[in-house]
């Protein structure tokens, strides 16, 4: 498996006990399709599978997992801090005005007033606001706060995404 073909799961914070339990930070929206029965964890730049024994919701954000052939605290250690993935072709097809940040990267951007804007390289959703980052016409970079206000609609088939963003908003 290809880190590209993946998204970013979650990282795993700390072991919950001495039988190689680990807890999971998660970093995704929702968490009610937790359905899986592998994960893949980057293990010096490689993604490699592991299979989940036992899994639940360990308060809001964080899963704890017992892994099979994890069975004690130095294998349970090894495991401390690495990044978690799962495959982008398990998610859930989304329909309508939502979508999955990595979905839009590639879709054309145009407003109402000012026409086209660029093409979305990525949304960067590390901010208080996540922001939808653009590679405008003339190669600057634009960033439009991803608001449900500013955006109008998703045009799936034609890759396109169109905001009515506020004046001079752009050319910030």
């Amino acid at each position: 498996m290809k880190k590209q073909d993946c998204y970013y799961l979650g990282k795993i914070v700390s072991k919950f006990s001495f039988k190689g339990e680990i807890l999971l930070k998660l970093d995704i929206d929702r968490n009610s399709s937790l359905k899986f029965k592998s994960i893949f964890i980057e293990i010096d730049k490689i993604l490699v599978p592991f299979s989940i024994l036992k899994m639940s919701l360990h308060k809001t954000s964080l899963l704890k997992i017992k892994f099979e052939g994890i069975d004690n605290e130095k294998l349970a250690d090894s495991l401390l801090k690495k990044e978690a993935f799962l495959p982008i072709k398990d998610l859930p097809k989304l329909e309508g005005q939502k979508f999955y940040y990595h979905e839009i990267t590639g879709f054309k951007a145009e407003d109402l007033k000012y026409g086209k804007i660029g093409i979305i390289e990525e949304v960067n959703d590390q901010t208080s606001q996540p922001l939808v980052l653009v590679k405008g016409i003339d190669n600057n970079q634009i960033m439009i706060p991803l608001v449900d206000d500013f955006l109008v609609e998703i045009l799936r088939d034609k890759k396109k995404i169109i905001f009515n963003l506020p004046e001079g908003l752009i050319n910030l």
